[in-house]
């Protein structure tokens, strides 16, 4: 970098935009956005400017790109870990994303407290590690007891 560092944002909607993640190459930042009403994935290009391609259109958040920028993976709404082709133009402008492949089921946690990237992909995109939990069954149920007394002592 030279001159002065100066922050600017790099997507600007009236939408909540999270979990963003630049390319390798760092010509392309994807993240979740739910502009449409519910959590999708987009790219677009980085720092811009350039039309946005919407990645998931059922549901998906969490964006990670394997180590070439050639895949993009996102865990869709039904916590599956998705997979998606990504091709770009010769001259790098022009992204386009192929079809996704459900990869397995992530049982990663998708509600509050738990906010934030679940999973982390090798830069090969072969191997994964995920947050999962561990039982999605309720908790059992807390038993309380009132008016309870503590034995007494004999004198």
């Amino acid at each position: 970098m030279s001159g002065e560092p100066k922050p600017f944002p790099a997507v600007r909607t009236d939408a909540d935009e999270q979990d963003a993640q630049l390319s390798p190459d760092g010509r392309w930042i994807a993240y979740a956005s739910n502009e449409t009403g519910r959590m999708e994935v987009y790219v677009q290009a980085f720092p811009g400017p350039g039309a946005k391609t919407a990645i998931s259109t059922a549901g998906g958040t969490q964006p990670r790109w394997r180590g070439d920028a050639q895949e993009l993976f996102y865990i869709a709404a039904d916590r599956s870990l998705t997979s998606v082709p990504i091709r770009t133009s010769p001259d790098g402008r022009v992204l386009e994303a192929g079809a996704k492949t459900p990869l397995f089921p992530s049982r990663t946690p998708m509600a509050e407290p738990f906010s934030g990237i679940q999973y982390s992909v090798s830069p090969d995109g072969q191997r994964f590690l995920v947050n999962a939990l561990i039982e999605d069954s309720p908790a059992p149920p807390l038993g309380v007891i009132l008016n309870w007394r503590p034995k007494r002592p004999p004198n």
